[in-house]
């Protein structure tokens, strides 16, 4: 009890005090008492005090307060942090606010914020990851510190048991760490319970499916019904192939006045990296289709119906649902034994350049790729009468 500081009403506040390389301050409790009513012995307000309805209730608050400032000591300690803060700074440290926000709220904090920047394609990803873990935690709430390395390694065993795959589990863990990395970020959790410093993501390659130029060719020279379904995809398909492997999402969002002088200029949806493509023949035959009585504000192909952002990325997403599916015929008409998606036109466009001698780092920069390391992804599954090819050229 701080006698010194008696008020007009002959309160005094009960206080803690704070004691930390050599020097002193007081920490309020927000609490205060008559002090003939204070127990200087055991640090308690008498029982016999009628100021408050539970004196048992009250001097609980104190020891709860007294509690919570001697684990964030202890914290703080733990960590190595405790002796580098002067005493004021361990106040301030130990009296900031503590917010206390669920890991599902937090991230259904950052889908609204990716939905409001027009990031749909991201929020979708964030939903789809929280969703598989209120499946698994079966409660309301998830506190960031519950996410411990142990956690973790049940969520991964419950999602390879039921057969899914290891890079989806992936997926899901790559984005709780950015939920974690972004709540640590803006100072809404501490990284002390972070628990990706041990826990360590685990991928598997990807089967990377391509077709040959003279299965490519089937595919160009198929008979079909114009502004059918199939003839619309096969065109998709093709176009992405002549377009440097571009994906179906920007291939939907192309618009009329992405083509100047003879080239296709866009910022890719994920990336935001700028293209400049070359319109080639038999691009500009499929693309002839779809340019007529169009201004340069119109998509260039009929994915996109709505008007409304969200719409459009709902109508793309739809979109490639019912295109992959249509490719699958398209397979069948062609006798093409591959499975066919809308990947197989981007890697069989980087496969045939490789197996024309086109340099990899031209390869690289076509198919947009950061690091030359993951287009040498496409070289490891180049069939092995290749490889065996190239070998022989080393014959003198």
């Amino acid at each position: 009890m701080d006698t010194r500081r008696k008020r007009k009403n002959g309160m005094c506040p009960i206080i803690l005090r704070l004691s930390h390389h050599r020097k002193t301050i007081a920490i309020s409790t927000g609490i205060a008492a008559p002090p003939e009513f204070w127990n200087e012995k055991s640090r308690e307000i008498k029982k016999t005090y009628k100021g408050v309805s539970s004196v048992a209730r009250l001097n609980n608050l104190l020891t709860k307060k007294k509690t919570k400032i001697r684990d964030g000591i202890n914290d703080l300690e733990e960590n190595g942090r405790l002796e580098g803060l002067s005493i004021n700074d361990l106040k301030q440290t130990l009296m900031k606010p503590t917010i206390s926000i669920s890991f599902f709220e937090y991230g259904q904090r950052l889908i609204e914020e990716m939905k409001e920047a027009n990031r749909f394609g991201n929020a979708e990803t964030y939903k789809g990851a929280l969703g598989a873990l209120k499946n698994f935690h079966k409660k309301e709430t998830l506190r960031f510190e519950e996410m411990t390395y142990a956690y973790l390694k049940r969520f991964e065993t419950a999602h390879l048991k039921k057969g899914n795959s290891l890079n989806g589990l992936s997926a899901y863990m790559r984005t709780f760490r950015a939920i974690y990395n972004r709540a640590i970020h803006q100072e809404l959790v501490t990284a002390d319970h972070y628990p990706f410093r041990k826990y360590k993501i685990k991928n598997e390659p990807t089967a990377k499916r391509a077709i040959s130029k003279d299965k490519i060719k089937r595919i160009l020279d198929l008979t079909l019904v114009p502004d059918s379904p199939l003839f619309h995809s096969r065109n998709y398909f093709l176009s992405s192939y002549f377009m440097n492997g571009i994906s179906f999402i920007d291939m939907a969002f192309l618009k009329i006045g992405n083509i100047v002088d003879g080239r296709i200029k866009y910022r890719r949806q994920k990336t935001a990296r700028p293209y400049n493509i070359k319109v080639t023949r038999q691009l500009s035959s499929i693309l002839d289709y779809y340019l007529k009585d169009k201004s340069k504000m119109d998509y260039i192909f009929p994915i996109i119906k709505r008007v409304e952002t969200q719409d459009q990325y709902k109508d793309v997403k739809w979109g490639r649902k019912r295109y992959n599916k249509r490719l699958k015929e398209i397979a069948e008409l062609c006798g093409i034994e591959e499975h066919l998606t809308s990947y197989v036109s981007r890697h069989s466009m980087a496969t045939n350049l490789i197996l024309n001698d086109v340099p990899i780092n031209a390869i690289s920069k076509m198919l947009g790729h950061s690091d030359i390391s993951t287009t040498e992804v496409y070289i490891k599954n180049l069939p092995t009468q290749i490889m065996d090819e190239y070998q022989e050229r080393l014959e003198i």
